[in-house]
C-alpha cells in the first residue's frame, strides 16, 4: 500500500473526478478525511452523497494510481459500500484512469 498525504489524495480524486463523475460520492478515510467528490471534483466535507465508499486512505490513492483494482479491494473487504455496488465499480473505475469512461 502507498502513503499519499491528505492534500495529494484530494487533488487527485479531483483531477480524476471532474466533468467525470455523475450524481455524488463520499469518501471516508478514516483518520485521514471524508471527501464529497462530484463533477467538480473533490472538497473535504462530511455532506451526503448518492454512494458512501469507505477505506483506509492508502486504498483509495492505490486505486486512484492504477496500483489496486477497486472491485478486488470490495470483494478483499478493504473498500466498504454503502449504496449501490454497481455504481461504486463504475465510480472505482473512474478514479482509477484518466481516460473518459463509457
Amino acid at each position: 500500500m502507498t502513503k499519499a498525504s491528505k492534500a495529494e489524495i484530494v487533488n487527485l480524486v479531483s483531477d480524476r473526478a471532474k466533468n467525470r463523475i455523475k450524481g455524488s460520492v463520499r469518501l471516508e478515510m478514516p483518520g485521514t478525511a471524508t471527501l464529497y467528490v462530484d463533477e467538480t471534483g473533490a472538497i473535504e466535507s462530511d455532506r451526503a452523497a448518492d454512494i458512501t465508499l469507505t477505506a483506509e486512505a492508502s486504498v483509495f490513492f492505490d486505486i486512484a494510481m492504477g496500483v489496486k483494482n477497486p472491485a478486488k479491494a470490495f470483494m478483499m473487504r478493504q473498500l466498504k459500500v454503502d449504496g449501490n455496488p454497481m455504481k461504486a465499480l463504475k465510480i472505482g473505475e473512474i478514479l482509477s484512469t484518466t481516460k473518459k469512461v463509457s
